[in-house]
């Protein structure tokens, strides 16, 4: 099974740098503004995402992290999913505008636990969704506010993220396809 690459290094960086330039335009600036990536590779790009972010309004963006294991609705299927650290900023999330950061936007069902999970801790003003890359196929009703890159992809390919934070080396490839 042959994998091929459709982000480089270099695509991931831009597209991630017009996904900030985008959230700046659409929230009007970066005040009351909170990125919260979902772990495991949301969480390095909420990451670098509020460092452009940071650099290019010259105001601090507060990053977190919003652990959506125990609010999915297939912890059955997969009781081996081990739960990672919420890590809300400070001031929590009530009235802010809360950008959701995901690598991958598939079926929607882990952007639908992510709101519950919101839920669960505050009230934000508004929620917006973030993604590397829309690759598709959704199951809810749930669109991303910001896509890197729309990859239109089979149900049998399978759409991998590396990140150089987690995995040494940076690309987006899809594989598979034998439907």
């Amino acid at each position: 099974m042959s994998a091929r690459i459709v982000l480089q290094e270099a695509d991931i960086r831009r597209a991630l740098t017009r996904i900030a330039h985008e959230i700046l335009e659409s929230n009007r600036g970066a005040e009351n503004l909170i990125l919260l990536g979902i772990p495991t590779r949301g969480v390095p790009l909420a990451e670098r995402l509020g460092l452009i972010i940071t650099e290019i309004a010259q105001i601090a963006v507060p990053v977190g992290s919003l652990d959506v294991t125990l609010f999915r609705d297939d912890l059955a299927k997969h009781p081996t999913r081990s739960p990672h650290p919420t890590d809300i900023p400070a001031g929590g999330i009530d009235g802010k505008t809360v950008v959701l950061v995901d690598d991958v936007l598939f079926s929607g069902r882990s952007i639908r636990a992510a709101l519950d999970a919101l839920q669960s801790i505050g009230r934000p003003s508004v929620v917006r969704l973030a993604i590397l890359v829309d690759r598709g196929h959704r199951e809810l009703p749930i669109r991303p506010d910001f896509v890197g890159k729309n990859i239109p992809s089979s149900r049998s390919e399978r759409v991998n993220v590396r990140l150089r934070d987690d995995d040494g080396e940076e690309f987006v490839s899809i594989e598979g396809g034998d439907e």
